[in-house]
């Protein structure tokens, strides 16, 4: 009789267990790190840390090389990605994915392009660039250091891969700032806030080099080339579930600029998802994937 009342309580319990709702396994924060691993992780390991304590999970930083993003969220191995807007697009297109919140800087919700080249080299403007030497990141994939600046140059009738002398990558924006700067190359393709960052960090002087077709009337406060775009977006895969994706969205919109951890990110906080338009336009007139190529 006791033995029949024990398997009784273990069948009781198992039952319980598989119709309770279960936890949600760690969540992997998928961060693109233009910069290199390193600068990530100082950057938001405290966000990672400050999104698994508003939603009661354990939330791994996963830092990812521009090329790395898509690869990753289609092996599902990142569950949230907080990514560039060329990354967010192609998510939000291909993979279904959720935007949650958008970035809001120091500088606000939006960045653009920059072409820097040497003082003295005698680029000034983007005709200057014809037949020049010239780096950005990964082609296509890179925001804010090829998309942007290449359909500023489509507009101007310019194509980087057949009116330059020579177009590469490269895989770090400081290494292109440093390579303009040895007289590597000619010029290359940065997002805003590179220059001024290096600049307070020692690694350059700002005022050694030029911004091509520098705008300044558009309110951003940095040094920048080509029109605004909606800065990085927290997106959120298709396998995440509702209800976990509300909770980072309410928690990525709650935080702060007095925050320490917004502080440590170097950021006021996030904003609701900005309308990716302006994104869509320039992808489509350059055959960018999913509109082509």
């Amino acid at each position: 009789m006791k033995t029949r009342r024990l398997w009784k309580s273990i069948a009781l319990a198992s039952l319980v267990l598989c119709s309770a709702p279960q936890a949600f396994a760690d969540i992997n924060l998928g961060v693109i790190a233009p910069r290199g691993d390193l600068a990530a992780k100082k950057r938001w390991s405290a966000f990672a840390d400050y999104l698994g304590q508003k939603t009661g999970e354990t939330v791994n930083l996963i830092p990812l090389a521009p090329a790395k993003v898509m690869p990753a969220a289609k092996d599902k191995k990142v569950d949230l990605v907080l990514g560039n807007p060329v990354h967010s697009l192609k998510l939000e297109e291909t993979q279904k994915a959720t935007l949650l919140a958008t970035l809001n800087t120091k500088s606000g919700p939006n960045f653009a392009g920059v072409i820097v080249a040497k003082k003295g080299s005698g680029i000034s403007k983007a005709a200057d660039l014809k037949g020049k030497k010239v780096m950005s990141l990964k082609f296509r994939s890179a925001a804010g250091a090829y998309v942007f600046q290449t359909y500023y140059l489509h507009q101007q009738g310019i194509d980087p891969h057949k009116d330059f002398s020579a177009m590469t990558e490269g895989k770090k924006q400081d290494d292109l700032v440093m390579a303009v700067s040895n007289g590597t190359i000619d010029a290359a393709f940065v997002r805003s806030g590179i220059l001024e960052a290096m600049d307070r960090e020692g690694k350059i002087n700002k005022d050694d080099f030029v911004v091509v077709d520098q705008r300044d009337n558009d309110g951003l406060g940095l040094a920048h080339t080509t029109e605004l775009y909606p800065e990085w977006y927290l997106s959120a895969l298709p396998h995440v579930n509702a209800a976990m994706a509300e909770k980072v969205k309410k928690a990525a919109l709650a935080l702060a600029a007095t925050d320490a951890v917004a502080k440590l990110a170097k950021i006021k906080g996030f904003v609701e998802p900005l309308p990716l338009d302006g994104m869509k336009t320039a992808f489509k007139a350059l055959k960018i994937a999913p509109y082509g190529g």
